[in-house]
């Protein structure tokens, strides 16, 4: 039986894997600890885990600003938003990796040269649209400033869930996709009963990227908000901060675990989905 042989390959695997852990768990472990210290404790360099775990740290942070509040619109924000880039995305994809019509391969690599462009650039552009362009179209004196729609439509279409999910669907067998023709079936029920099905986990695994995406937004709900009624965690946290100052990082932490915890579960759940979804659509080029 033959031994396996540490060599200096798996060694700077093993190590490279040690130091991403590391780089990733440690401010875990240390917004988790921190939210159960007390400043005294957390201003010592040499203390990692609390003295005596403060617990009312949470419900501080919890009830120094309107938090429930602030979950309900991130839960809104991130079901609606989410939802709309994986209908548009997976639609755009059949159309790319199925369809066949005049310019599809330009129209192609215009969405791929917006995968280019820095969200940041359009923030001008889409703020303008929401606070004033908006209101020409519709013919109505309200604004689109301070809304859900505000908030989710801007960064409804992705660029990036169109490619990754094209690349998955071109991966499928075509024999299964030929079979579903010939027994006449369209392209709504080919996409719903055959495509969909075959491609679970790429589009989970895009569907992940785009909760995680739109849970963790900070720049465009800080700018397109105005009020507590419609901010999220993110910009909740902020607050949280501006509100406590450098006085009470306990509570801080502890809101940072709001935010951070329930996508931590989520990961834990379904990060299987990631790994074949990513290796699903890096199979066709």
């Amino acid at each position: 039986m033959e031994t396996s042989k540490l060599t200096p390959a798996k060694f700077g695997g093993y190590a490279a894997m040690v130091f991403v852990g590391l780089v990733i768990g440690i401010p875990i472990f240390w917004m988790l600890s921190g939210s159960l210290m007390s400043n005294r404790d957390i201003l010592n360099p040499n203390q990692w885990l609390p003295s005596t775990p403060v617990w009312d740290n949470y419900p501080d942070a919890w009830n120094s600003l309107p938090f429930a509040r602030f979950f309900l619109n991130s839960l809104i924000i991130t079901f609606f938003g989410a939802g709309a880039k994986v209908v548009l995305g997976v639609l755009c994809a059949y159309a790319f990796a199925f369809l066949k019509f005049p310019g599809k391969n330009i129209l192609f690599l215009v969405v791929l040269a917006s995968l280019m462009v820095p969200s940041q650039v359009v923030i001008i552009p889409n703020y303008q649209f929401m606070a004033t362009t908006i209101r020409n179209i519709l013919g109505t004196e309200d604004n689109w400033v301070d809304t859900y729609q505000g908030i989710i439509l801007p960064s409804a279409a992705t660029a990036f869930g169109t490619f990754l999910m094209r690349q998955g669907f071109m991966g499928l067998p075509k024999d299964v996709l030929d079979a579903a023709k010939v027994d006449g079936a369209g392209h709504f029920r080919t996409m719903w009963q055959i495509i969909l099905p075959m491609a679970k986990p790429i589009v989970v695994t895009f569907a992940l990227i785009a909760v995680v995406g739109e849970w963790n937004e900070y720049l465009w709900p800080l700018i397109i908000t105005n009020t507590d009624n419609m901010r999220p965690v993110t910009v909740g946290l902020r607050l949280l901060n501006d509100t406590e100052g450098n006085n009470n990082w306990g509570i801080i932490m502890a809101g940072t675990a709001f935010v951070v915890v329930p996508m931590l579960v989520v990961y834990t759940f379904l990060q299987r989905f990631i790994i074949d979804g990513l290796t699903a659509g890096a199979t066709k080029g």
